[in-house]
């Protein structure tokens, strides 16, 4: 007797304990590690992590310089989100706005001396938090089942 396959799930099926532990842990510690990296940095450096973030990425970037939707992508921001972001950053005098030769309705974010010193300054204060906040609490085995996890679940979000 051969068996039939089971039936997918439901759109409108409960999640299971063992999904729903996995997803609201997902969630609550994304968020609770956004939060305190935060604070941190804002404590530590007067920069909030979005702004961190968008100087991190120009600094680590090619020449100092993306596009805006590069950055928006980068960040995870929508493109209007980024250009209300880098206006701020513009006038704090840590990014400038170069326009796209080629592209005549394009801009380029592009880091200032100002925003290197600054990203310079609040790295070593982000990375310790992740460090202790996530890294250290996990045995290696287990950071490499989690981006492999990630790998299977997003292609590419892991590298």
């Amino acid at each position: 007797m051969s068996s039939l396959p089971a039936a997918p799930p439901r759109p409108d099926a409960r999640l299971a304990p063992r999904e729903l532990a996995a997803w609201r842990g997902l969630l609550r510690v994304h968020a609770a590690l956004v939060r305190r990296l935060d604070a941190e940095l804002q404590e530590a450096h007067g920069l909030p992590l979005s702004s961190y973030e968008v100087l991190m990425l120009l600094a680590d970037a090619p020449e100092g310089r993306l596009r805006m939707f590069e950055l928006a992508d980068g960040v995870l921001l929508s493109l209007s989100g980024m250009t209300r972001l880098v206006d701020r950053l513009t006038r704090e005098g840590l990014v400038r706005r170069e326009r796209c030769a080629d592209d005549r309705r394009g801009a380029f974010a592009v880091i200032t001396p100002a925003g290197r010193a600054k990203v310079g300054a609040a790295r070593p204060t982000h990375l310790a938090g992740v460090r202790r906040m996530f890294l250290d609490p996990l045995p290696d085995p287990a950071l490499d089942d989690l981006a492999a996890a990630w790998e299977r679940v997003l292609p590419g979000s892991a590298s």
